[in-house]
């Protein structure tokens, strides 16, 4: 499964993709605005870091006006990911890119039949948002095992990427499901690297060695 940052702090950005984790980077107008950047700025920094896919999303509603500003991101970097909202609109644009070669990635999906839509239309990957569902009292992980299993049935080439991770907890079940990418925020990485054990291991490994080194 790939693991991809979900952010648009550049600082973060490196941090992560030294540690020789991270596939891709997923941004949206919400975190681009949280960091105070420039979209066209900020995205091709980020390809100044990532090689890999880089969702920049769409301000437009409509479809002719999505497709125009996905022909303006692919200009910027040749790794991005033009990020499409889940919308009939979308999905026309979608068709249109998809004919162009341009990668798509639908995104505020929440349901098994705009995932099968957005499929059908060829997008490349799409975002089933898992913690939006979990705080409506949905189950978001049920919903990407329905969707995995569906595009298996059919042989769907749509990736299928978890967003809105709230916890190591929605990485894990990625993983175990199937799922061909999560995208997670800094703190995320943070608690997936972390291991209560793992820290006491290391403390115990380093007293025992600064003791025999006391002898030496």
């Amino acid at each position: 499964m790939k693991i991809f940052l979900d952010t648009a702090n550049i600082e973060d950005i490196k941090k992560y993709a030294a540690w020789g984790i991270v596939d891709g980077v997923t941004t949206n107008p919400s975190l681009i605005a949280k960091e105070g950047a420039n979209l066209e700025k900020r995205t091709k920094e980020i390809a100044e870091i990532v090689d890999g896919p880089i969702s920049a999303e769409v301000i437009s509603t409509e479809a002719e006006g999505m497709v125009k500003e996905a022909h303006v991101y692919t200009k910027w970097a040749p790794n991005i990911y033009v990020k499409i909202p889940m919308t009939s609109e979308g999905l026309k644009a979608v068709k249109v890119l998809s004919a162009e070669k341009i990668s798509t990635n639908v995104t505020l999906v929440f349901s098994l039949g705009q995932a099968l839509l957005a499929a059908k239309a060829g997008a490349t990957v799409v975002s089933p948002f898992v913690g939006r569902l979990d705080d409506i009292s949905q189950d978001g992980m049920a919903l990407i095992e329905e969707i995995v299993q569906a595009y298996s049935n059919y042989d769907f080439e749509t990736g299928v990427l978890v967003a809105s991770v709230r916890s190591p907890r929605h990485v894990h079940e990625a993983a175990i499901i199937g799922a061909d990418i999560a995208t997670v925020p800094p703190k995320i990485l943070e608690d997936l690297v972390s291991h209560e054990l793992t820290n006491k291991g290391l403390k115990k490994f380093l007293e025992d060695w600064d003791s025999v080194k006391n002898k030496q």
